[in-house]
């Protein structure tokens, strides 16, 4: 495995009333990708923004937009997605009863496409769409709320996802739980992008926020390399 970790704070842990500084501050403390939780109040039990918000904050970093759609149907809305600046479109294969369409259509869009898959849902719901996405989403919590706690139980399913991207130009992430402390194990398994939440916005600085990000990035490289041999960042490259 040779890509770098990438560390992708999610804004649903900001500060909504600061965001476009809270932006600003995940940028400079070292973000790979600025990931984006997108809730409908219908396929989970939340609902946070939309593609308007998106575009709004577009303009204030040159990062990735990593964003995750938890909301059903998918398709009617990708192509605002697509314009608001979405870097990554990830749909639930949950979601509707077509994700191969809905991935041919992130694509036309111009888009990565990625697939996330619910704790509960086996890997095998992405096998026959391996060739058409460019990233994986392991959720390791329940998708809905920031703040919960690791499924320990999807260690086990991040490897196997591992093994069966096998050599293919794709991104293996993990968003639920994160923190440094987890954050070893996560990497071991084949992860090589880590979203978190409430483990990055933790403080109240851009300080604090590099600190935190720090942390997570250090521990990720520790469980994947031997000692000796930590390799750094790329900035955020998207292979």
């Amino acid at each position: 495995m040779t890509e770098d970790i990438l560390i992708a704070p999610s804004i649903l842990a900001a500060d909504f009333a600061r965001l476009g500084e809270e932006i600003a501050a995940i940028d400079s403390a070292g973000a790979d990708w600025i990931h984006c939780d997108v809730m409908d109040g219908h396929f989970v039990p939340n609902i946070s923004f939309g593609a308007d918000v998106i575009k709004a904050i577009r303009p204030l970093t040159k990062k990735v937009f990593d964003v995750h759609l938890m909301i059903a149907p998918t398709d009617p809305y990708l192509e605002a997605f697509a314009k608001a600046g979405a870097d990554f479109i990830t749909v639930h294969a949950e979601a509707g009863p077509h994700l191969d369409r809905s991935l041919q259509a992130i694509r036309s869009l111009g888009r990565k496409a990625g697939v996330s898959l619910c704790p509960s849902t086996p890997e095998a719901a992405i096998e026959y769409v391996l060739d058409r996405i460019d990233l994986v989403l392991l959720m390791t919590v329940n998708p809905g709320f920031g703040g919960q706690s690791f499924i320990g139980s999807q260690i086990e399913k991040i490897k196997r996802i591992r093994t069966m991207i096998g050599e293919r130009p794709i991104r293996l992430e993990v968003d639920g739980g994160i923190t440094r402390d987890n954050a070893a194990a996560v990497a071991a398994a084949g992860a090589d992008t880590l979203v978190a939440g409430s483990a990055v916005f933790r403080g109240n600085s851009a300080a604090d926020y590099a600190a935190n990000i720090a942390a997570i990035r250090i521990a990720a490289e520790a469980g994947r390399v031997p000692a000796g041999r930590m390799r750094v960042s790329d900035g955020g490259r998207i292979r």
